[in-house]
């Protein structure tokens, strides 16, 4: 499954150029004045994951297939968005689409590079972008909560839970709060809040944009970033868009001299993936053989058919078990037939939760 991520921030904060970077290309047009990016651009990249090499290396697979992760590119948003402002409401759709949201914030000074507000104040920033989508979701609420009350005294009995956590929604958003921090009462109520597809309930993940000198330490505007995230439950991690473009151009052997030097043992694109994966409660498990070895991606929730569905609709329905072996053991004895002489290879059915490095081989039957 993988996930998609919608790039959101004020203009000139370094958004296009990250974007640029971390999909490594030059898809999304890079300029210093404001809407440059007045079409989402998509990027796929793969998911780095050092394990698949080392799976598909014991299987001897002849292709790797990483998993998949979508960065769109969504153009600068300013006060006065959710009534049209700017590009306003034609991005609010697109931001509605993805599964997370990814809230770049300039955390560096440059005279050289404008500031649509003429100041650097990162928390200020968040301010404007996150005041737009609760107006916007407010404006959505209003009718909607209405409509759904009244059906609910008709005795609709979905109309009743719609109105509940809807409700809950519309009460946060109007004392300055994020839909986010809803708690739905059971799991069909929760599926209707998803459904309702509120900007606000986005989960948040906050990239900290600063100079190279600050790249692996950060700095006083990031440190303000991440006490922001952390009273809010969410993410954030520090990225320097200058370097992620010089990594670009570079050998892959070059890129891990070039990252030591600056005092840094991963790239942007890893951090970002990582807590995008922490955000959302993401793991991965995958399948090898002699064709193909595969990563694949699914909610941290869930279970062994649930999982299988991710390569195709009919492992799920037809789902009968899942031969697994954890990661570690396929690696310590040397792939699936040692493992199974080993015992280190199980049967589990429809109710096993599918751990984070499983190698799974589903039987299903159509």
């Amino acid at each position: 499954m993988g996930f998609r991520c919608g790039i959101v921030g004020l203009p000139n904060v370094g958004k296009s150029t990250l974007f640029n970077a971390l999909t490594e290309t030059q898809a999304a047009q890079a300029a210093n004045y404001p809407f440059c990016t007045i079409e989402p651009n998509v990027g796929q990249v793969a998911v780095p994951d050092e394990r698949l090499e080392q799976i598909a290396k014991i299987a001897g697979s002849a292709k790797i297939i990483h998993t998949q992760l979508s960065f769109v590119d969504i153009a600068g948003l300013v006060k006065g968005a959710s009534s049209g402002e700017g590009l306003g409401n034609q991005f609010l759709g697109n931001i509605r689409e993805v599964d997370a949201i990814v809230h770049v914030l300039r955390c560096f000074e440059d005279d050289d590079i404008q500031h649509v507000s003429n100041k650097v104040d990162p928390i200020a920033d968040a301010e404007v972008v996150e005041t737009e989508l609760m107006l916007a979701d407010l404006e959505s609420l209003e009718k909607r909560v209405d409509n759904a009350a009244k059906r609910a005294t008709a005795g609709d009995k979905e109309a009743k839970m719609l109105a509940s956590v809807l409700g809950q929604a519309l009460e946060l958003l109007r004392d300055g709060k994020p839909a986010r921090l809803v708690e739905p009462n059971d799991d069909e109520e929760a599926r209707l809040f998803r459904q309702a597809q509120l900007l606000t309930a986005k989960p948040v993940l906050y990239v900290c944009n600063v100079a190279e000198e600050d790249a692996a330490t950060g700095n006083a505007l990031s440190e303000k970033v991440f006490a922001k995230a952390k009273s809010e439950g969410a993410e954030a991690v520090v990225v320097s868009a200058a370097i992620e473009s010089e990594l670009v151009g570079m050998a892959p052997e070059e890129r891990g001299e070039y990252l030591a030097e600056l005092g840094l043992e991963e790239s942007g694109l890893a951090r970002v993936i990582r807590a995008g994966y922490q955000l959302l409660d993401l793991k991965t498990f995958f399948t090898a053989g002699p064709k193909e070895a595969r990563a694949w991606t699914t909610p941290g929730s869930a279970k062994a058919p649930q999982a299988a569905g991710e390569i195709h609709t009919d492992f799920e329905k037809g789902f009968i078990r899942a031969e697994t072996i954890a990661y570690e053991d396929y690696v310590a004895l040397g792939g699936e037939g040692p493992a199974r002489e080993a015992g280190k290879l199980r049967q589990e059915g429809k109710e096993y939760l599918v751990k984070d490095g499983d190698v799974l081989l589903f039987k299903f039957n159509v």
